[in-house]
């Protein structure tokens, strides 16, 4: 019952469809009460003689990696943080972020227009490596303006600014530049400073 499950669940390429009749879904609901795989309560109860409680999943499977994966109790009892509207009475499709956060898939999808943080935790909402190293680029063909060359952070050492990064939660002293400043940890640009400029009067 479990093959005929995945079939009912998994993404088809001849179908060109994930989920089910009912939802569309990018994870299997693994069924504490049979072990079982389907992708919604209406499936299992569909094919099995016995009823799922929804509110008793505790493991789901990625239908594109196959990983089982613990649920987060009630994570889907909240607002989606950009409509503000409650995201597990919604009929439309919640999108989960790297950060574990969700959203509606159609405030995802308008939040990338204008950004790619995580509107309550500002991590990288999506895989931004390919980005990050384009700006690895720009950084090294831009030299810095004259006027910046003598920057520093109070309590930091001469021309080095002390970052924190949204996307590792880490701490590095850098060098600044004007188009970003990289994590020394995982190498994101997504980071904020940590301390107010200052000009340091030793080279002046």
């Amino acid at each position: 019952m479990a093959a005929s499950a995945r079939e009912d669940g998994a993404r088809g390429e001849e179908q060109g469809q994930r989920g089910c009749e009912h939802y569309d879904r990018g994870c299997l609901l693994k069924a504490p009460c049979c072990d079982k795989l389907y992708t919604c309560r209406l499936c299992h109860d569909k094919h099995e003689d016995h009823q799922l409680d929804r509110f008793k999943v505790k493991e789901v499977q990625c239908i594109n990696c196959e990983k089982i994966q613990h649920c987060i109790e009630n994570v889907s009892r909240q607002d989606c943080p950009i409509c503000l509207e409650d995201i597990h009475t919604s009929r439309i499709v919640a999108h989960v972020l790297p950060c574990g956060h969700l959203l509606h898939r159609t405030c995802y999808e308008e939040m990338l227009k204008e950004g790619y943080r995580c509107p309550l935790c500002m991590h990288s909402a999506l895989d931004m490596t390919r980005y990050w190293r384009q700006l690895d680029d720009e950084v090294a063909q831009t030299p810095m303006p004259s006027e910046y060359q003598n920057m520093t952070v109070d309590v930091s050492r001469i021309n080095a600014n002390v970052i924190l990064c949204n996307d590792c939660n880490g701490r590095s002293t850098v060098q600044f530049h004007i188009l970003g400043m990289k994590c020394n940890i995982c190498e994101s640009y997504n980071t904020a400073q940590a301390g107010g400029y200052r000009i340091s009067l030793d080279q002046q």
